[in-house]
């Protein structure tokens, strides 16, 4: 059977995910809409079976999502070959966007057995660790910057690697106001910012995603990480070398860009 342009445009982008190459920019019509965005990203998770870790939140930002006219974030599935431990090095491209500090949460896997809707008065009992995270943000295509979420969507959520600091037990701390950094020594840059930009807060982001992972009868059947978001935004990477993520609370977070 002759296959169709959205199965091939998910294979070409499967095949770049897998092999770490770049591959030209898919068409605008597949990215321009969210909802189109979804369908390929969908697409291309359901061809990856390599085992998942979790998912990841993007779009969080507020007045991101004003100016690009959207009414929510969206999420994506994060896989374990691309999350590292704290201090390991990730290898750039032309199409690396950025570098993000966020908050994630280690959930249990008794939320995928959970009826009913995740809300900000239960979605602590399904919650085990915290940590502060860095994410590089780029995509599989040779493109640059963002003019939709159907960019960032249908690119995998544009995550290239994850790095995990030490993780604490959870407990619940003022999370919508904590004071956050990541910087490079080196060459002199530092970008400061607050967990208050991240939809709320980074445990607003989380339940956004779970009841998103609920809607779509997702089970990865063991505990998971969520990735709630930056909290500095898309920092750009001006040179490699060491970046050391701060989150007040939680600790800190390493990286180092080659």
């Amino acid at each position: 059977m002759k296959q169709n342009n959205l199965e091939k445009i998910s294979n070409k982008l499967v095949t770049a995910f897998l092999k770490n190459k770049l591959i030209k920019a898919i068409p605008n019509k597949y990215t321009k809409k969210i909802k189109e965005a979804q369908k390929l990203r969908k697409l291309c998770e359901s061809k990856i079976k390599l085992p998942a870790i979790g998912f990841k939140a993007a779009g969080t930002g507020i007045p991101l999502i004003k100016k690009l006219k959207e009414k929510e974030p969206f999420y994506a599935t994060v896989y374990k070959r691309n999350c590292l431990s704290s201090g390991k090095s990730v290898k750039i491209n032309k199409a690396t966007l950025g570098i993000e500090l966020e908050v994630c949460y280690k959930v249990k896997k008794s939320f995928f057995s959970s009826k009913g809707v995740i809300t900000m008065k239960n979605i602590s009992k399904y919650i085990s660790h915290m940590a502060p995270c860095i994410e590089v943000v780029g995509y599989r295509q040779r493109k640059k910057g963002i003019t939709s979420f159907g960019d960032l969507c249908s690119d995998f959520g544009a995550n290239v690697k994850f790095l995990i600091g030490a993780k604490k037990k959870y407990k619940r701390i003022n999370i919508a106001n904590l004071k956050t950094n990541i910087s490079n020594k080196k060459i002199n840059q530092s970008v400061s910012g607050n967990t208050n930009t991240v939809y709320i807060n980074p445990l607003n982001s989380l339940r956004f995603v779970l009841n998103k992972v609920k809607k779509d009868k997702i089970n990865l059947n063991k505990d998971f990480w969520v990735f709630t978001g930056s909290s500095v935004g898309v920092v750009p990477i001006k040179g490699k070398g060491l970046y050391t993520g701060k989150v007040d609370k939680l600790g800190s977070v390493k990286a180092v860009i080659r």
